[in-house]
């Protein structure tokens, strides 16, 4: 695509998997300006495409839409990695979370007594998930079993 062409709103829905509501409200909420042209039809260019992009893999990430407006629209990196570390810390403990989980997943595949929990082996690795959780500092915002070593 060259980079004076444009596209409709329907294409660029499309071509994202999205409904063309989501970009209306992305616009409305500040995260695209998309050109106007007759009819006040909206027409996205290719860095508005970049952009649907970006607004996607931070969605992914976790990012509210108030944060990846910030992001955004901040020429600030101070900012901008202010908002990205307090992700990243919230994702770091969320990834550690699923792996004492799929610990604990695997232990009891390997099991084969007929109940689990006689199972020492099962007992210990419940014990490691249950004392990596009651270890750390308890922290805002966040649920019993979100955290783990």
């Amino acid at each position: 695509m060259k980079s004076s062409a444009t596209m409709g709103i329907g294409e660029v829905a499309g071509r994202f998997g999205l409904a063309t509501h989501v970009l209306r409200h992305w616009e409305s909420a500040g995260l695209l300006h998309p050109e106007r042209a007759a009819g006040d039809r909206r027409r996205y260019r290719r860095a508005d495409l970049y952009r649907i992009a970006v607004i996607l893999r931070a969605k992914e990430a976790g990012l509210g839409l108030e944060d990846i407006r910030g992001m955004l629209a901040t020429s600030d990196a101070g900012r901008r990695q202010e908002i990205l570390r307090r992700r990243r810390d919230d994702l770091a403990a969320r990834i550690a979370a699923a792996r004492a989980a799929l610990d604990v997943i695997e232990c009891a595949l390997t099991c084969d007594h007929d109940d689990i929990a006689e199972c020492r082996h099962f007992q210990a690795a419940i014990t490691r998930h249950m004392d990596a959780e009651h270890m750390e500092e308890p922290r805002a915002g966040r649920g019993p079993g979100a955290r783990h070593a």
